[in-house]
């Protein structure tokens, strides 16, 4: 029987060329990887800029998650990219702006913040951090474990973070390389396979190919990153198929 995957993933795994879209698109990495490993299927369980402390939320708090682990056969943790992001405010005044009240000052708020992000972002030279990485590393760490915890034999893999060209974010990203250097080393002490998404989709965001924000990629991105993580794992799941 060919195996069923269960993503955690940020925007990276439902946003195409030209904006989001429904999860079970044909042409986003997670489908295209599931299809490859034999077409078992895929349940996406992701968030525009999710870090790795949202898959750990909502792995601990989610009800539809807790009923996907008992018939899911793999999980990959596509989360960190959105971590190493630059954000000039704290992420709980960031997040906070949607909530503020009446409609006309959160929109002027938000207006004001998205206008000086880009500039803030180069002053401060990308610091700091959505997320430090030794809180993504410690986040990824409690869900592995948790996982192993009620399923000893389930795979788990993982992810190092996407590049990015985003004027968003003044194509400042600095924090990527300690990121990955940590996430990297954490993924050999746990055991867990990870795909170097800098390495698969570095020239295809850098050169211009990907979606217009610098950030999002194209299909050919897509595509290259779902048959670059079916390859990561099969090795591991085909001998238990068979």
């Amino acid at each position: 029987m060919a195996p069923r995957l269960l993503v955690f993933g940020d925007s990276l795994s439902f946003h195409g060329p030209d904006g989001p879209l429904a999860a079970d698109d044909a042409r986003l990495w997670p489908n295209i990887a599931a299809e490859a490993l034999g077409g078992g299927g895929m349940d996406l369980v992701a968030g525009f800029g999710w870090t790795a402390r949202d898959a750990w939320w909502s792995l601990i708090g989610d009800p539809r998650v807790w009923a996907d682990l008992h018939h899911v056969d793999a999980v990959v943790l596509a989360v960190g990219s959105m971590d190493t992001l630059p954000s000039p405010l704290p992420t709980y005044l960031r997040t906070g702006l949607r909530y503020l009240r009446p409609d006309p000052l959160r929109r002027v708020v938000r207006k004001t913040y998205l206008a000086a992000q880009p500039r803030l972002a180069i002053a401060l030279r990308g610091r700091p951090a959505v997320l430090p990485s030794k809180l993504t590393v410690h986040y990824l760490d409690t869900a592995v474990g948790a996982l192993r915890v009620l399923r000893p034999e389930l795979p788990i893999f993982g992810i190092l973070p996407s590049v990015h060209r985003s004027d968003a974010y003044g194509r400042v990203h600095t924090a990527r390389a300690g990121a990955a250097a940590a996430i990297a080393a954490w993924g050999r002490r746990a055991d867990v396979p990870l795909l170097d998404l800098g390495a698969v989709v570095g020239d295809h965001v850098l050169s211009g190919r990907g979606n217009p924000d610098g950030m999002h990629w194209g299909w050919e991105g897509h595509a290259s990153v779902g048959v670059e993580m079916a390859r990561l794992m099969a090795p591991v799941l085909r001998p238990a198929a068979t």
